[in-house]
């Protein structure tokens, strides 16, 4: 007889890959969802699930009372979401169904960026230094008090997807960058929370730290290196794994993650932990996701660990043993496609073949949707995904193939 376990989320390529790996293990994935995003869902999807509930994530009291009769109506014996925005809701609805979670009191410190810069000083995790305001007049008094130092980070307290992040760099920017941050969009139609950050702009190399967490005993998968935009907006274009690294760095790396990881009250599950090594070899974290890794990280951990993640969570939502994590036997790399400039997307040529060391290539953006310019991660137009032997290897060949691909674009009309 199945198993019923509860998906947060069905949507999105991480939870599909979630409901197919428990499909193929004998488990009854139930998804929750809203109805615009249901009425959405690709056959595919369907075809794997075998119920879902409808409710409104917007009243979060009313989701949790829907979703905890839901599951105790069929028996789930598990609940997981990849779902940024859901992770709070899964921490208490799981204490509520007395399942294997993360601490219900604590879950909205991972949501919410001001609460978690507040846990990250008080637990020492090494983090920017962080101011909160709710509205313009605090902004101003920041400014002329001289508080803010330039160039800073300016960020949605209840953002995700790098959406509405800028680097401003002067006052004029500030205040454009403070108007982006108050506009970025949060998903379900979701209560927006009106505080924005500004941080310390912290100057380095960006990487992640991807964990997964048993019962309070955390284990680190891998370290990644991202690759990034500049400028005003810093969108991801790519990530690498595993990341070789002196052992000083790799150290200090995990240490902050460990901290970050228990000042958010994570007990099970995985884990995305983001951080800056500066040239003087400090390292800062910028903030951390009670889930695991978006962006295609959970298929490069497969290819180049030998990790297969989805059955991992799965088995540490169910209480089950998670099996040994074996020594990585590889690399794999993740190129994300951007808009050359902002217009209508007329076609996307050269792209490879999918192959043994390229085992996806794809565009998501539909021919004559208007695209660009990148300023969030949801603007990104595709990707392609490379594996091999080492590192070094794998983003010369992804690098590579990204310049035989040519992206056409229409330009934008000039009223």
């Amino acid at each position: 007889m199945s198993v019923p376990v509860l998906l947060l989320e069905a949507a999105g390529p991480e939870s599909l890959a979630l409901a197919r790996s428990a499909a193929a293990t004998g488990l009854a994935v139930h998804a929750v969802t809203d109805a615009a995003t249901r009425a959405a869902y690709p056959a595919e999807l369907r075809e794997l699930l075998a119920g879902t509930l409808v409710t409104d994530f917007a009243q979060p009291a009313r989701a949790r009372a829907d979703i905890t009769a839901y599951g105790r109506r069929i028996g789930a014996r598990a609940l997981l979401t990849v779902n940024e925005y859901l992770t709070d809701l899964a921490a208490r609805c799981c204490a509520d169904l007395g399942l294997p979670g993360n601490d219900p009191e604590r879950a909205c410190v991972a949501r919410n960026k001001a609460v978690m810069a507040a846990a990250f000083e008080a637990a020492g995790v090494t983090s920017p230094r962080t101011m909160t305001v709710s509205n313009g007049d605090e902004l101003q008094a920041l400014l002329a008090a001289g508080h803010v130092v330039f160039p800073c980070v300016v960020k949605p307290s209840d953002g995700a997807g790098s959406s509405g992040v800028t680097v401003a760099t002067n006052p004029q920017g500030l205040q454009q960058a403070w108007h982006c941050a108050r506009a970025a969009e949060v998903m379900y139609g979701l209560a927006r929370n009106e505080r924005v950050l500004v941080q310390d702009h912290i100057p380095g190399r960006e990487f992640s730290v991807e964990s997964i967490t048993q019962a309070g005993h955390t284990t680190h998968l891998c370290i990644t290196r991202k690759h990034t935009t500049s400028g005003r907006h810093r969108v991801e274009l790519g990530h690498s794994l595993p990341a070789r690294l002196p052992p000083a760095a790799e150290r200090a790396l995990l240490e902050q993650a460990d901290r970050a990881i228990a000042a958010v009250g994570v007990r099970n599950g995985a884990t995305h932990t983001e951080l800056i090594i500066t040239p003087g070899g400090r390292v800062t974290v910028l903030e951390i996701g009670a889930r695991l890794g978006a962006g295609h990280i959970g298929v490069l951990i497969q290819h180049a660990l030998g990790i297969d993640p989805w059955r991992t969570l799965w088995d540490i939502a169910l209480g089950r043993p998670v099996t040994r994590i074996p020594a990585p036997r590889g690399a794999a790399t993740v190129r994300f496609l951007i808009a050359p400039h902002p217009g209508r997307l007329v076609s996307v040529a050269g792209l490879p073949e999918p192959s043994p060391t390229v085992p996806a290539a794809h565009v998501r953006a539909a021919v004559g949707a208007r695209v660009g310019p990148a300023t969030s991660n949801r603007g990104r137009l595709g990707h392609v995904i490379v594996t091999g032997d080492h590192p070094r290897t794998v983003d010369d060949q992804a690098e590579q193939l990204l310049k035989q691909i040519t992206i056409t674009v229409d330009e934008e009309e000039v009223p």
